[in-house]
Order: C-alpha cells, then sequence, then structure tokens
C-alpha cells in the first residue's frame, strides 16, 4: 500500500457518500467530489475508484505530495479534498513563509525541506482552522470540520 492509498483511506472517512445538502456551496458532492468543482460529472453515480483517480490526479498530484513530509502531504491533500487546491497549497506556503501563489513549485519545496514537519502542520491546521471560521458556512459545518483538524493533528508526523 502507497502513502497516498493511505492518506485516501483516512481522507475518504471524512468525505461521505451521496449528499445534497442546500448549506454545501459544492452542491450535489459525493466522497468529497462536489458538482460545483465537476459539473460535467455524474456524482449520484460516481464510483469509489473514480473518486480515488480524481483525488490522485487533481489533489494529490497537483499538490505534489509525494515531495512532500509524510505527515504534511497528508495535511495537504486533506485540506484541498475539504477546501480547494489553490487554498492548500496557499496554507502550506504560508507555512513556510513562502510567496502563497498557490502552486507548488521549488521555492515552496525548499522552504519545506528547510522547515520542522511537526512545526509546518501545526501552522498549517491553525490557518487552515482561522480560515474556516470566518466562512458563511462555519455554523452549519463548524462540528465535522473542527473534528477533522483535532484529527489531524493527532495524526501529527504520521
Amino acid at each position: 500500500m502507497t502513502y497516498f492509498d493511505e492518506c485516501f483511506e483516512s481522507v475518504i472517512g471524512h468525505e461521505g457518500g451521496y449528499v445534497n445538502n442546500p448549506k454545501d456551496p459544492g452542491g450535489e458532492t459525493k466522497y468529497g467530489i462536489s458538482k460545483r468543482a465537476y459539473p460535467s460529472l455524474d456524482i449520484k453515480n460516481l464510483t469509489l475508484a473514480e473518486a480515488k483517480a480524481i483525488y490522485r490526479r487533481d489533489y494529490w498530484d497537483r499538490a505534489r505530495c509525494d515531495e512532500l513530509p509524510r505527515g504534511v502531504a497528508f495535511d495537504v491533500f486533506d485540506g484541498a479534498v475539504n477546501s480547494g487546491i489553490s487554498q492548500s497549497i496557499r496554507w502550506l506556503q504560508r507555512s513556510v513563509g513562502v510567496a502563497d501563489d498557490g502552486k507548488v513549485g521549488p521555492l515552496t519545496l525548499a522552504a519545506v525541506k528547510s522547515t520542522d514537519p511537526k512545526v509546518i502542520q501545526a501552522r498549517y491546521n491553525g490557518q487552515r482552522l482561522d480560515f474556516m471560521t470566518r466562512l458563511s458556512t462555519w455554523d452549519a459545518f463548524s462540528r465535522g470540520w473542527a473534528r477533522r483538524i483535532a484529527a489531524n493533528l493527532q495524526r501529527v508526523g504520521g
């Protein structure tokens, strides 16, 4: 089992089956894949294998998670699934003190390599939680989001 597979199993545990919550700006969602992000997909009939392929291609690979320390890769991946790839990368970049352009490049990777992963994770999850408390949907989703971040903090480094 690859580290991506392990992370996918953890992240999918936070995501559910099919929902169409009117309070969710993503609209129709299954396995964390939203109609808003993927308007041409048949969300209701999306398979877990299809979701995993999307997660790998559009989240894990785009964030270059294979090049990040293990725990940091998990947090960036989970944040990307939950709040979008660009936002997640911006949290990472702010956590290591580089310009937050939403793209992982050589400067971001160098800064990550020169920063203690546990420090990155603490900063990252702090920024993530602060961001979420400012969202208009915080009242509707706060309990689940806070529990998700708390679970991530409990696995720091892994």
